[in-house]
């Protein structure tokens, strides 16, 4: 919202830098606020209208965690019935809690994350608003419209005591909270990890070893090298052949469905037209009645070698030859796995390694295993085997470095040179002063005001948007194509980096071409005088702030409401159902395939969203209120998803959210500097120097924090774990509800003060809870909060493997997979059936049990009963 000067009178100069005049072309406005809000919000509207109409037309798409036969009837979220408004009693109904005893950690606390943000653009309202608009409105310059209860209208150095002392109160009320919410997820992180379901899962006392030697494959070295309390290990060395061998049976399993499908469906809709001509019942359907030669023209036939484009190759029997392909393949897999032995792997092996309790794991994990620098390491717990990348477990620890090395340098460019267009789109957002200063643009002038509105205020969010979206889809292929063991470690990856690019390419680097627009002239004289350039830039940056509004408003509408509605989930579900999925399993993968979230994408996102509303609280405190507003708006469509439609698969046991908590400081130390540099500008010594100490306790701030926190972030106490082992709970959570009452000083001093209990229970026991960490956030005052749930710690979550599962856990499933079942559909001729017993002649093992062929030939399945389904069984929690 800077539009006005900072420094002196229009026309002065000042140590050198030329002023600018009082209001450019492109500062914020009304009409660009209006022209970006008003399409957005009839967008979003017309989005929620149709959800609200199609919703209970498509459970499968808007609510399959209410009835999805692959969830577990204890962690669906209950449904009021299919009217079109039953889910507003559910979500309102519902806690948040129900998420974190029902789906995830990572997916409450992601909740969490978007309510502190919330949280903290309300205080900040409430902080700025009253004090700095009123300051900046009356600071004695000349600016109009919104620009005038920004820091540019402030020409009064006494003002800036304001901005200063705020942004002490603030930013110390930010740093506050981001620590508090550390502290209470350490001993969230504690009590839950050590809660029964959790801590029995063979997960939990597995730890992965990388780049592991010869000799700690074999089992006989296992307590040489692990120590006593070692239970089992997993080797995992180079199965590429067996795993592309495994790759290729699965493929021609599918191809083998696919073509048997077709014959049936050919078959039976030969059969009807026989049928019609001579007027058979349909119980005098059967496909043995065909002619041979007839039979003979239905079945699938083609070329072997497709490869080929004039391949002279006869067309063969698809189903005869698919039949001998996959006898074949199970031959040389049943061959390369009695052939299967581990050589020298030459450090391009891992190994998972089962230990008596999670207090050992947790002790393996943390301690140096080898005295061989690049050896065992690094180390993982709490993997589970779906999210294992078995094809980076075996490379070698040179060359695993060196691909680190070219994924990080891979990504950098990504981010570096995302700025061309970044940096293009900023450009647009001032295309006012564009036009009145590029000769070649000046026909810009002669559109239309609500064009140019548009073409400022809701094109260039909208643009931002999108190509922000294609970039965590390009770190994520990078990190798994260079090396990450598991799915987990890549997407903490993509959310550090793609923080990194949020920060500098939708903020930093778009505000800076925005406000460059106007700028550009003024640096190209700076550049023998390179150090007034951060001053000509703290300058003149806050301009992006018009950028930032829209930018919230597009968000917080249209996005949030897209979120409701998903309809390129629902068109391409329709589509793909339609026309591509012909097959029983392809039909069943389809409908329970469920949406799942990604955890490097959203946290980063709306970090940045955080980072750039306190980055503009003291110098245009509007983008607060706009922040809340599309945040609130996330929050509520984010909400509704995780209740009703997402299935996470991905678990990060709450590190995304410690990375999302400290990458906020980011926007603290942009105002800081920020603020220094405006200061610095105006020549008002006192603000600088309070703002100069608040960044230095700042930067101390966050050394002493990591410093402390973060071991407790990465692991679990040894003594802690050790402690719940030897089931002695019950008395630390006795002393922990003593204590409290005892410990908590708000709550000592309301006593002493004969506080109304109504008053304790609605306004002090919430301050005390939030004001004191320490006590309230502790693992007993945690495991006491979870526990304030029925479905914590209940019996019937406790795992329970056999011993077979156990030695297969963690083998790599190219060493253990069978073939897969053949799972055709039942018809009126019983082809399918006929097909079923020449598989099961040949070897293959077939059904056509809980699917069948309608009357218009069109595939079903048993959706209401998953247990008449022959490839599903229930998954089992490693």
């Amino acid at each position: 919202m800077e539009s006005q000067k900072v420094m002196g009178v229009p026309g002065e100069t000042n140590d050198g830098l030329i002023i600018m005049e009082a209001k450019p072309q492109g500062s914020a406005s009304l009409a660009a606020i209006v022209s970006a809000f008003v399409p957005t919000w009839a967008t979003g509207l017309l989005f929620v209208a149709i959800f609200i109409l199609i919703r209970h037309w498509y459970p499968k798409i808007y609510a399959p965690r209410t009835f999805m036969g692959s969830i577990p009837e204890k962690d669906r979220t209950p449904s009021a019935g299919q009217s079109y408004f039953n889910w507003l009693h559910t979500m309102r109904k519902v806690p948040d809690k129900f998420i974190l005893y029902h789906q995830s950690l990572d997916a409450y606390l992601y909740l969490r994350f978007l309510r502190t943000i919330i949280f903290i653009c309300f205080v900040g309202c409430c902080l700025t608003w009253p004090i700095l608009m009123p300051v900046n409105a009356t600071g004695g310059g000349s600016s109009t419209e919104l620009d005038k209860i920004g820091i540019g209208n402030v020409r009064k150095k006494g003002h800036f005591y304001a901005h200063a002392i705020i942004a002490w109160v603030f930013f110390g009320f930010v740093m506050f909270t981001i620590a508090r919410e550390r502290l209470w997820l350490i001993g969230l992180r504690q009590a839950w990890t050590l809660s029964k379901p959790v801590a029995r899962r063979l997960s939990s006392r597995t730890v992965l070893f990388l780049s592991a030697p010869r000799d700690v494959l074999d089992k006989d070295n296992m307590h040489r090298f692990f120590g006593d309390d070692a239970v089992r290990i997993w080797p995992v060395a180079k199965t590429e052949a067996l795993t592309s061998l495994v790759s290729a049976r699965k493929t021609k399993i599918e191809q083998l469905e696919a073509a048997e499908m077709s014959l049936i469906r050919k078959a039976n809709k030969e059969g009807r037209r026989r049928a019609e001509k001579v007027q058979l019942q349909d119980g005098d359907l059967n496909y043995e009645v065909l002619p041979d030669p007839v039979k003979k023209s239905l079945r699938p036939r083609h070329k072997p070698d497709a490869s080929l484009l004039f391949s002279l190759k006869k067309k063969v029997d698809s189903i005869k030859w698919l039949r001998e392909k996959i006898k074949e393949e199970e031959a040389k897999i049943e061959d390369a796995r009695r052939q299967y032995e581990i050589g020298d792997t030459k450090g391009a092996a891992a190994v998972f390694v089962e230990f008596k309790t999670c207090a050992e794991a947790q002790r393996a994990c943390q301690q140096v295993a080898s005295r061989n620098l690049l050896a065992l390491g690094p180390r993982y717990i709490n993997v589970s085997p779906q999210e294992v990348i078995w094809k980076n477990l075996t490379i070698a620890p040179a060359r695993r470095l060196s691909q680190e090395g070219t994924a990080l340098g891979l990504v950098i460019a990504t981010i570096v040179f995302w700025s061309i267009p970044s940096g293009l789109i900023g450009l647009i957002s001032n295309i006012s002063y564009l036009a009145n200063n590029i000769e070649w643009l000046g026909f810009l002038k002669n559109l239309p005001a609500p064009v140019i509105g548009l073409l400022s205020g809701l094109i260039p969010p909208l643009a931002t948007s999108y190509l922000s979206k294609l970039v965590p889809n390009i770190f994520r292929y990078i990190f798994k194509s260079f090396g990450c063991p598991t799915n987990t470690a890549t997407e903490l990856k993509v959310q550090k980096w793609y923080y990194v690019f949020q920060v500098t390419q939708v903020f930093l680097v778009t505000a800076v071409f925005s406000g460059a627009a106007a700028v550009g002239p003024e640096l190209m004289k700076r550049v023998k005088d390179p150090i007034s350039v951060p001053e000509l830039l703290a300058r003149q940056l806050p301009k992006a702030s018009n950028f930032y509004l829209t930018y919230f408003i597009v968000q917080g509408t249209t996005s949030a409401a897209d979120n409701l509605l998903n309809y390129s989930d629902l068109l391409s579900y329709l589509f793909y159902d339609y026309f591509f999925d012909k097959t029983p399993r392809q039909k069943f993968n389809r409908y329970t395939s469920m949406k799942g979230i990604a955890w490097g994408k959203l946290f980063p996102k709306f970090a940045n969203f955080a980072i750039i509303a306190i980055a503009y609280s003291c110098i245009a405190p509007l983008v607060l209120g706009f922040a809340f507003i599309g945040l609130s708006l996330y929050y509520f469509s984010y909400r509704y998803n995780l209740l009703f439609v997402i299935q996470p698969k991905i678990d990060t046991k709450g590190q995304a959210y410690s990375l999302a908590l400290q990458h906020l400081l980011t926007g603290i130390y942009i105002a800081e500097l920020s603020l220094l540099g405006l200061f610095g500008l105006r020549k008002a010594t006192g603000p600088s120097i309070l703002a100069a100490v608040l960044f230095l306790v700042t930067v101390l701030y966050n050394a002493l924090m990591n410093k402390y926190l973060a071991p407790l972030e990465h692991f679990l106490p040894a003594d802690l774990a050790a402690l719940s082992e030897r089931d002695e709970e019950s008395a630390p959570l006795l002393s922990a509800e003593e204590g409290r009452a005892e410990t908590s000083h708000i709550r000592r001093l309301s006593e002493q003060a004969h506080v109304p209990q109504s008053v304790v229970q609605r306004v002090l026991e919430p301050m005390a809870r939030f004001f004191e960490p320490q006590v309230f956030a502790s693992y007993q005052a945690m495991r006491s909060w979870l526990q304030e749930g029925d479905e914590y710690d209940n019996e019937e979550d406790i795992p329970e493997y056999t011993e077979e599962q156990l030695q297969k856990a963690y083998l790599n499933p190219a060493l253990t997979s069978p073939t897969p079942l053949i799972w055709l559909a039942q018809d009126q001729m019983e082809v399918g059936k006929h097909e079923v017993a020449e598989n099961e002649e040949q070897g293959l093992k077939a059904t056509d049990q809980g699917a069948w062929l309608d009357e218009k030939g069109r595939v079903k399945w048993s959706i209401e009963d998953f247990g008449e389904v022959p490839i599903w069984k229930q998954g089992l929690k490693y």
